[in-house]
C-alpha cells in the first residue's frame, strides 16, 4: 500500500442511503444477499409505462413538508442521506467545524424534472409564463442538491456538484478524498443522487437509443450479462458517505467501513454514448497502480454493467484484459437488483458491497439465466451469495456517457 501518513489516509466512517429496495444500509444489504428486487413500473406523462426503481423513505425525518415542497426531489434524497450518514458515523460537529466540512454530490443531470413539470404547468394556462414558479432557478442550478444539504445542516464549508454522467457518484467520492488530502477540509460528505424517474424525457431518450429495458415482469427487466438483456432500468436513489482522515477517525474511535486506497478517472474521447473497453481497462490499471495492488489482490469487482448489449461486452472485455481469468477475484452486479441509479449508481453499489469485509459474502447478480458468451467472466456470482474466506479489497467500476470512466478501490481496514 502507498506509504501515506495517517493524516493522508482516507476512510469511510458513515453511510446514508435510499435505494429502490431499502432506506438504510442494513436493509439494503439484507435485500441484496437475498436477491430481492423491488423494481416496479412507473407511468409517465407523455411516455407511458416502463420498469423503474423508485424509493420509499421518511421524507420528513430531517426537514418539514413545506421545506421539501420548496426544494427538489434530489434535495430531499440528499438531505435524508447526509443526515443518515452523519448519524451512522456518530458525528454531531462537536469535533468538526461546519466551515471545514465539504459537501460534494455527483449528478448525472439536474433540473430536467423541474423544467418538465413547469412546462406542463404553464401548458394548462396557454403557456403563460406568469404562472412559471419563481423557485425554478434555485431548483435547477447544478449545485442545488448539495446546497440543500448545507442549508439543512448549517454547513458553511464548500459545496458543489460533480457532473460526471453515470460515473458521478464515484467522481464525487474521489473529490472528497482529494480535498481531505489537500487539507482544504477536515470532513467530507460526498456521494451521488438520482431523481431520473421523474423525467419522461430521460425515458424517451433511452427508448429512442434502443437502450430502455422492457420485460413483462419489471423485477426481471434489469439483466446485465444475460444473453436476452435489452437495456437499462432507470432508478432513483441516493448515497452519501462521511469521509475522514484516518488519524482523526482513530482519535475519536470511529467505526471504519474501509479505506479508499486507489482511484482513477479517464476519458474515452471517442463517442457521445458508446463505451470503449480499452480505456475502461486503462482506468482500472491506473487505480490499481495508485493503490499499489496487483490484479490478483482484488477480492471483488462490482461491475458497472447496465444491461445494454455493447456496454456489458465492453466492460467484460476490459476486465478480461486487466484481470484475465484470475481465480481469486469474484465479480457481481448490483444493477440487476436495483436498476441503474445514474449519478448515485457508483456509490450505492459500493455501499451494498462494503459489508462484505465483515461477513465475507459476495451478493449475487440476479436475472442471469443465460450468460452471454461475450460476457463469460470467471467467478461471476449469480443466483445465490458466495461465501469467501477473506475479502480484503473491492474494486468499483462506474462509467458514463460522453466517455467518462471512474474506478474506486476500497481496502478492508
Amino acid at each position: 500500500m502507498q506509504n501515506l501518513t495517517e493524516n493522508k489516509r482516507i476512510v469511510i466512517t458513515g453511510v446514508g442511503l435510499v435505494s429502490p429496495n431499502a432506506g438504510n444500509l442494513v436493509e439494503f444489504r439484507e435485500k441484496l444477499l437475498a436477491g430481492i428486487s423491488e423494481i416496479g413500473t412507473v407511468d409517465l406523462r407523455y411516455f407511458g409505462k416502463a420498469p423503474a426503481g423508485t424509493c420509499s423513505f421518511d421524507e420528513t425525518k430531517y426537514r418539514k413538508k413545506r421545506e421539501n415542497k420548496r426544494g427538489t426531489r434530489a434535495g430531499c434524497i440528499g438531505v435524508y442521506c447526509a443526515n443518515e450518514a452523519l448519524q451512522d458515523a456518530s458525528i454531531d460537529f462537536s469535533e468538526y467545524d461546519l466551515d471545514r466540512t465539504g459537501v460534494y454530490i455527483g449528478l448525472t443531470e439536474h433540473g430536467t424534472v423541474e423544467t418538465e413539470n413547469e412546462v406542463y404547468n404553464i401548458s394548462q394556462y396557454d403557456y403563460n409564463t406568469e404562472y412559471w414558479t419563481h423557485h425554478h432557478n434555485p431548483r435547477t442550478v447544478l449545485n442545488n442538491p448539495a446546497g440543500e444539504i448545507t442549508m439543512n445542516l448549517g454547513i458553511t464549508g464548500p459545496h458543489y456538484a460533480v457532473g460526471a454522467a453515470c460515473a458521478a457518484g464515484n467522481a464525487a467520492l474521489i473529490q472528497g478524498v482529494q480535498m481531505l488530502r489537500l487539507e482544504e477540509i477536515d470532513l467530507a460528505l460526498c456521494g451521488g443522487i438520482s431523481e431520473c424517474t421523474g423525467s419522461f424525457g430521460i425515458f424517451a431518450s433511452f427508448k429512442a437509443q434502443g437502450a430502455l429495458a422492457e420485460h413483462e415482469d419489471p423485477k426481471r427487466a434489469s439483466r446485465p450479462f444475460d444473453r436476452d438483456r435489452n437495456g437499462i432500468v432507470i432508478s432513483e436513489g441516493g448515497c452519501v458517505y462521511t469521509l475522514e482522515r484516518l488519524d482523526k477517525a482513530l482519535q475519536r474511535g470511529a467505526k471504519i467501513y474501509g479505506e479508499i486506497v486507489g482511484y482513477a478517472i479517464n476519458s474515452d474521447a471517442r463517442d457521445f454514448v458508446l463505451p470503449y473497453g480499452p480505456r475502461q481497462a486503462e482506468c482500472m490499471r491506473l487505480a490499481l497502480k495508485r493503490a499499489e495492488l496487483a490484479p490478483e489482490e482484488i477480492s471483488l469487482i462490482n461491475t458497472h454493467a447496465t444491461g445494454t448489449k455493447q456496454g456489458d461486452e465492453e466492460e467484460c472485455r476490459a476486465i478480461l484484459e486487466v484481470f484475465g481469468n484470475n481465480p481469486s477475484t469474484y465479480i457481481n452486479n448490483t444493477k440487476s437488483l436495483i436498476g441503474h441509479a445514474m449519478g448515485a449508481a457508483g456509490v450505492l453499489e459500493l455501499a451494498g458491497n462494503l459489508p462484505s469485509f465483515e461477513d465475507g459474502l459476495v451478493h449475487p447478480t440476479i436475472n442471469l439465466d443465460n450468460l452471454d458468451p461475450k460476457c463469460s467472466l470467471t467467478n461471476i456470482v449469480s443466483g445465490a451469495p458466495k461465501q469467501l474466506d477473506n475479502i480484503q479489497t473491492i474494486l468499483n467500476n462506474s462509467f458514463g456517457m460522453v466517455g467518462i470512466n471512474s474506478v474506486v478501490i476500497v481496502k478492508k481496514f
